[in-house]
């Protein structure tokens, strides 16, 4: 299956690229590796299933679309020359080191900017499947301080740092969406690779960076995914620039809600036991993300399954709940994708049609030999539109189970529950 990052990681290449080519104004050569770039993005987004990344990577795409589109006019003749980023020209040898200092810091601003979804998300709570005691946790701790700011003051103040932990796949990242969507904030979206720079010295200044800008806002929800990345606990065989990044991050928790504006950190991991204990101490409120309830999977199965036609009855939809005990939500979604699937494979072994009326007109449904009107063919003699699929069944649903297994194991679903660090389970 394709991989949306390794999309994203070629275009990045191809838009640095097209960026030193810029600066050398050779807008030809800039113009196709932008475009080269957007495809990447184009490719990415086709697979890619976390919405807060796309919306990350759109914002990159968008700039580069932007800068594509002056330079197309430029080429024809329409434009004249302007730089990819407007700067402070040095007007002496003496504001040489400040105008480096200028362009860096410009560079560092559009690095994180890329990372803030400047559009709500399109989350509701109702849209998040179970979790109602984490949900409930969030609302206190997020929403509620917001909405009766008059509420939290002298010693009642709100969360700073707040941990959501859990297995894999069980939507943290979705919820975070959906505080976003709640909150009148500023939200910015970042991953640990986000922060983790190849170039010496630069993702220090990254995560300094970030907590300025969000600073900078009135309100702001910093969001760090795959946080156990960044924060892991420090050893001996940490390389300097990691020990580094966890210094600078310290530093700035440390300085969050004291100087300028109201911001949240809010961190997902899988690893809440591999954090380094001084960072962890940091995250106040420590919210479980647990394995989802039965009703919350069988509210997944009908949530993914949508208006794609189908022969379940409510019985089929309850004993695909009860048979799905320690799938995360992401498992019960490619059940779901195998399911829908075997309607598909299900014609390609098929050896005979019937025809049959529709209000499209006549469609060719698969059928037994001895059915009346039954023709032999092979599903690749019909035309795409003239094969009618058949709707999904239960029995696809509980072949796909047997084919899915959880992916996440009885074992390290309990450790992570008996984390005692942490409420809302």
């Amino acid at each position: 299956m394709a991989d949306a990052g390794s999309f994203y990681t070629k275009a990045s290449e191809y838009g640095k690229r097209a960026r030193e080519f810029d600066d050398q104004q050779k807008f030809q050569e800039a113009f196709d590796q932008y475009k080269t770039a957007i495809q990447y993005f184009m490719m990415g987004f086709k697979y890619d299933k976390n919405t807060i990344r796309t919306q990350q990577m759109r914002s990159f795409a968008n700039g580069y679309m932007d800068r594509a589109e002056t330079l197309s006019k430029l080429l024809k003749g329409q434009a004249a020359p302007a730089p990819v980023q407007a700067e402070a020209q040095p007007s002496g040898t003496g504001n040489k080191k400040s105008s480096k200092e200028a362009k860096e810091k410009a560079e560092l601003d559009s690095a994180i900017e890329g990372a803030i979804v400047k559009t709500k998300p399109d989350v509701k709570w109702d849209d998040v499947a179970g979790l109602e005691k984490a949900k409930a946790a969030l609302k206190e701790a997020v929403i509620f301080p917001q909405q009766f700011a008059h509420l939290f003051q002298g010693k009642r103040t709100p969360w700073k740092g707040i941990l959501l932990y859990g297995p894999p796949g069980t939507g943290k990242s979705y919820i975070a969406a959906a505080v976003a969507n709640t909150c009148d904030s500023t939200f910015f979206s970042v991953s640990a690779s986000d922060l983790m720079s190849k170039w010496q010295g630069q993702s220090e200044k990254l995560v300094r960076t970030l907590f300025e800008m969000a600073r900078q806002e009135e309100r702001a929800i910093i969001f760090i995914d795959e946080f156990d990345s960044l924060a892991s606990a420090r050893s001996d065989n940490d390389s300097e620039s990691s020990k580094r990044v966890k210094t600078e991050f310290l530093v700035q928790m440390q300085g969050v809600g004291k100087n300028g504006g109201q911001v949240l950190v809010l961190a997902a991991t899988n690893l809440p036991d591999s954090l380094d204990s001084a960072i962890r101490r940091r995250f106040e409120k420590r919210i479980f993300i647990p394995l989802p309830d039965e009703p919350a999977r069988r509210q997944m199965f009908k949530v993914h399954l949508g208006d794609t036609p189908n022969t379940l009855t409510d019985d089929d939809f309850t004993q695909l709940a009860l048979h799905s005990e320690g799938y995360s939500g992401s498992d019960i979604s490619i059940v779901v994708r195998d399911a829908l699937f075997q309607p598909i494979r299900q014609l390609q072994t098929t050896t005979h049609f019937k025809p049959t009326q529709t209000a499209e007109g006549t469609k060719w449904l698969a059928c037994a030999p001895s059915d009346e009107g039954a023709v032999e063919r092979d599903i690749m003699s019909f035309e795409g539109s003239e094969v009618n699929v058949p709707p999904v069944s239960a029995e696809n649903f509980f072949r796909a189970l047997d084919r899915v297994k959880p992916s996440v194991s009885k074992e390290d679903a309990e450790a992570l529950a008996n984390w005692q660090y942490g409420d809302g389970e």
